[in-house]
């Protein structure tokens, strides 16, 4: 354990490292339009720079307890930190979309290391009295990272180029890397751990893994837009994810020496139900934040960054209420009595937000809610991470926080392609529901028309120019309505689909008198 000054440069070290790591999920959403000009890139092939970082990413996070082992933490969390500041800086220097798209799945390689490992060290940097504090600290960036992202990247894109959005990782990341070879020691039991040769390294799992997490988040990134199933590609990676998931679970439960032991899923009912937990997290995490800036941006007229400002204080009540939930959890509240209050109050934060949808809605009107959903989502992670490893120790441990990584990301994957697909889809039902409301044989249509019309050709316009724009017109109101009344029922959607797992708290075994969390074998 460090103590004093030491103590909080790792602190302060792993959490930009993980914040870094989280903020360069979304902050180039606001920059892809630039790049498309820049890069002469299509939607389809820009869409590609996401994407690559997303599933380098997954493939990375539960592999990173076997490559700390192998390696050396110590040595691994330089090397990774080293090659996220070296990708960030290839690409920005990139000079069209394929580069780029290359350089961001390196840059996912070494950022997947760091948001677990940096977990893991923050883990054996405070004593166990401290751990939930911690946990907390490793919390704040996994909620506050993706939700500033597009903040940092709107304000970036308005003042400077795209590229910048990737520069602003090097000062940070060597000067992590500095801090790292000064500061960061690896804990004994890493060590002391046997290192096994090449030969006897789960070659077969890695491919594996590489091709079915692999192909499922390219079906998950890809899918809306190339209208999922009706795309040739999207079936090929659908058959590519099958056949990799399959071959990857009985892989991993029959190899002597796995690189992903699933068999500790059946050590624990608990880590089974919180990796479940863990992807509703996700799901909620992700999609909210999603759909919360489309919103704001495509019907308010918001700019990037207003709607990163809007989201900031919720996630600072997030970083506010964790070590309160920490503390909560160290003086022996059950999580099994705190995950239904996190649960319902998204809920509720759901039903509010679906509830202040209107074409007036200002930024008061999202304050409050947005901050319900930062003490919702303090209820749900920390109580969702310390469950899943409780009466875990050693290696099952580092297994145990590698899977709920991954699978956590892959729930934000799924809410965002569900979500995404949900808003297309529901928006032309919704249209097809209200025309009949706008028929030119009824009367007020026939009212609001002639208003219309009278009101352009008061402006110059003739008759038949007037005419036209009041069609025009009249489809602008209609599909802005429409468009509010989807997003109104997308929250109810994301909220209600919470609300239904509550049961499965019930599922959850309660902790046996004396039982710990061996958060210190985390990687």
């Amino acid at each position: 354990m460090e103590t004093g000054f030491t103590k909080w440069i790792i602190v302060i070290t792993v959490v930009m490292c993980c914040l870094l790591e989280l903020i360069d999920t979304s902050i180039v959403n606001v920059a892809l339009t630039q790049m498309m000009g820049n890069l002469s890139a299509t939607q389809q092939e820009v869409s590609w720079v996401v994407a690559s970082y997303a599933i380098a990413n997954v493939i990375v996070i539960p592999m990173t307890g076997f490559l700390a082992e192998q390696f050396g933490r110590k040595n691994y969390y330089l090397f990774s930190v080293i090659l996220f500041t070296l990708a960030s800086m290839a690409c920005g220097q990139s000079t069209n979309i394929w580069e780029l798209v290359a350089f961001r799945f390196i840059q996912g390689v070494g950022g997947g290391a760091l948001m677990a490992t940096s977990q893991a060290i923050l883990i054996d940097t405070f004593p166990p009295q401290q751990l939930a504090l911690g946990q907390a600290l490793f919390g704040m960036g996994v909620i506050i990272g993706p939700t500033i992202g597009p903040t940092l990247g709107g304000w970036i894109v308005d003042n400077y180029d795209w590229p910048w959005i990737f520069y602003v990782n090097v000062p940070v990341g060597v000067m992590a890397s500095i801090f790292t070879i000064l500061f960061i020691r690896d804990p004994e039991r890493i060590k002391n751990a046997i290192r096994r040769p090449l030969g006897q390294i789960d070659w077969l799992g890695i491919f594996l893994l590489i091709l079915g997490v692999g192909s499922l988040q390219y079906v998950l990134e890809q899918g809306e837009s190339n209208d999922w199933f009706e795309d040739q590609s999207i079936l090929l990676f659908t058959a590519l994810t099958v056949v990799g998931m399959v071959g990857f679970i009985w892989r991993e439960l029959t190899a002597k020496q796995p690189v992903v032991d699933l068999r500790v899923l059946g050590k624990s009912r608990n880590l089974a139900v919180g990796s479940f937990l863990s992807f509703i997290l996700g799901f909620g995490l992700f999609a909210s934040v999603f759909v919360f800036p489309i919103f704001c941006q495509r019907i308010l007229g918001f700019t990037a960054e207003q709607t990163g400002y809007l989201l900031l204080p919720g996630a600072l009540m997030s970083g506010f209420m964790m070590p309160v939930v920490g503390k909560s959890i160290q003086a022996g509240v059950s999580q099994k009595y705190m995950l239904p209050v996190g649960f319902g109050i998204f809920f509720v934060f759901s039903y509010w937000m679906s509830t202040q949808i209107s074409p007036t809605a200002g930024e008061s009107d999202f304050f409050w809610p947005l901050m319900l959903r930062g003490v919702g989502l303090a209820l749900l992670f920390l109580p969702i991470t310390t469950m899943s490893l409780a009466g875990l120790s050693g290696k099952d441990a580092g297994q145990a926080a590698g899977l709920t990584g991954m699978i956590r990301q892959l729930g934000g994957s799924f809410g965002v392609a569900l979500v995404g697909t949900y808003l297309e889809r529901t928006t032309m039902q919704n249209r097809v529901g209200l025309l009949p409301n706008i028929s030119l044989y009824d009367p007020e249509t026939q009212q609001r028309m002639q208003g219309l019309i009278a009101n352009f050709m008061a402006k110059g316009a003739d008759i038949v120019q007037a005419q036209r724009q009041a069609y025009a017109a009249l489809e602008g109101m209609l599909m802005k309505q429409t468009a509010l009344i989807t997003y109104s029922q997308t929250f109810l959607m994301i909220g209600t689909f919470f609300l239904l797992c509550v049961p499965l708290i019930f599922l959850i075994k309660r902790a046996r008198p004396g039982e710990k969390v061996d958060l210190n074998a985390a990687h």
